[in-house]
Order: C-alpha cells, then sequence, then structure tokens
C-alpha cells in the first residue's frame, strides 16, 4: 500500500487496534474500470465506501490521471470527507504518488491494477517470460471495441494492426469472473490483434484484500488464505488455427 502519511487515519475514529472504525465512511476516487468490483466488494462486506469513479479511458491517457484525482479530491477534502485512491500508479510514473504525498492520501499498490489483480511478483513474471505480453482484465475483454480498437482506430484502419501490436506475442487475460460471454468477446480480441490468448483466472481476491486494507478493514490479510493464494492461479492457454504452437492447454501454476 503506497502511503505518505497517516492523514486517512487521522481524519477518522480509530478502533482500539488503529483500525478505522466502520461508521467511518471513506469516499474512494476509483478508475472507472474497477468502479464496478469495487462498489460490489463494499457491498459485500458492508464496508461503509462512496466511489467515485473516473472515466476509465483516462487509462488511455495516464498523464491525466493525477490531475483528475487531484481536482477531485481536493474537492471532497473541502468537505471534510475521508478520501482514499482507487488507482494504483497506473503509468502516471509517480505523479499520483506527488498527489497522494500533498494531500495525506493513500492508493492502491503496485504499478496497475492487474498487479492488483494478479500480484506483483506473478505480473512481474509473465513479462520476465514474455516481455511482448498485453495484459486485458474483464473490463478491458467487455470494452475492447471501444477501448482499444475504436480508441486507436482500429475499426477504420485495420491495416494499422500491426503498427500497435507487431512487438507483441501474447494476450493475458486476468479474468476475474468465468463468464461464456466474456470468454467469446476475449477470444474475439486477441484474434483482432493477431495474437494467442492466455487465460488467467484470478478471481476478486486480491482486489478485495487491497480495498480492505486502503480503508483499514483488520479483515484485509484473511481474504487470501495460502491453498488460495495468488501462487496458485489457473492458466488456460488458447491458440487461434494456424498458430505455429497448436492445441489448447491448461495448467496451475
Amino acid at each position: 500500500m503506497t502511503s505518505s502519511s497517516t492523514s486517512l487515519r487521522s481524519r477518522a475514529e480509530l478502533g482500539s487496534e488503529g483500525q478505522l472504525s466502520r461508521s467511518v465512511r471513506v469516499d474512494v476516487i476509483a478508475c472507472g474500470a474497477i468502479a464496478q468490483p469495487i462498489s460490489e466488494i463494499a457491498a459485500r462486506r458492508g464496508l461503509p465506501v462512496t466511489v467515485h469513479p473516473l472515466p476509465p479511458l483516462l487509462h488511455n491517457r495516464p498523464e491525466l490521471i493525477a490531475a483528475e484525482v487531484d481536482l477531485l479530491a481536493t474537492e471532497l477534502l473541502a468537505g471534510d470527507a475521508t478520501v482514499a485512491i482507487g488507482y494504483a500508479d497506473c503509468g502516471t510514473y509517480g505523479a499520483l504518488d506527488a498527489v497522494c504525498e500533498r494531500l495525506g492520501l493513500r492508493r492502491l499498490s503496485g504499478l496497475h491494477c492487474y498487479d492488483v489483480y494478479g500480484g506483483e511478483a506473478r505480473i512481474a513474471s509473465f513479462f520476465e517470460e514474455h516481455p511482448g505480453t498485453y495484459l486485458l482484465t474483464d473490463f478491458l475483454v467487455r470494452s475492447f471495441a471501444r477501448t482499444v480498437l475504436a480508441e486507436l482506430g482500429l475499426d477504420r484502419y485495420p491495416e494499422l494492426r500491426d503498427a500497435y501490436f507487431g512487438n507483441y506475442t501474447r494476450v493475458v487475460w486476468l479474468n476475474q469472473r468465468p463468464d461464456d460471454e466474456l470468454d467469446a468477446l476475449a477470444r474475439k480480441a486477441s484474434e483482432a490483434i493477431g495474437l494467442p490468448l492466455t487465460v488467467v483466472q484470478t478471481g476478486t481476491a486480491g482486489l478485495e484484500r487491497e480495498l480492505l486494507a486502503l480503508v483499514g478493514s483488520p479483515s484485509a490479510e484473511e481474504i487470501l488464505p495460502p491453498a488460495l493464494g495468488l501462487t496458485n492461479l489457473v492458466e488456460r492457454v488458447e491458440v487461434q488455427p494456424g498458430h505455429p504452437q497448436g492445441g489448447v492447454a491448461e495448467q496451475r501454476r
């Protein structure tokens, strides 16, 4: 968890073990790509959390994220809110951390939301094994035509595909919730950019643990028992017809 001060807790009533009281409402400024699962987790856990989503297309302009977070956080803090940031660094290269430092806020750990879902070490290993890995989440799979193809102009100029994706070697879909419709959309997305698909079932346990830690819940470390930890994720490799690798394989790592 990235934290530059204790002001999140100092603004709220603390329990006997230094945790935020369940009566303290936390305003979470979240990336639109993970705002819905954050809301679902908060509702299931009974957390007093209000989610303020920012546009998910900011992922395509990460240099704008810090300023947008700063603007909304400043507004919320002016109303004496308890604020937390539902972003990892997300391509801001420390700019978001500078905002958190100045305002005394905490954010999700990791470089990207991929780290939150799959674990930092695990995601790093994907890139060590295949530097040309292109990552997707459920949100990106569902919105691929809009957030990737249309934004890059590939719906209008498909001949530009190799200019954008020529250096990639595979797609890794970090799958939070098994779904036949998403499965078909993931295959369609990988075919659209001409890459083999690897499916990694992560669930939302990583995000749940991060959210609980972010809002000061004492339950954060209970979310991932060793038997169900992120080292036991299931990979399913699906290769398009005609690809030299051929076949379909599943492995647990």
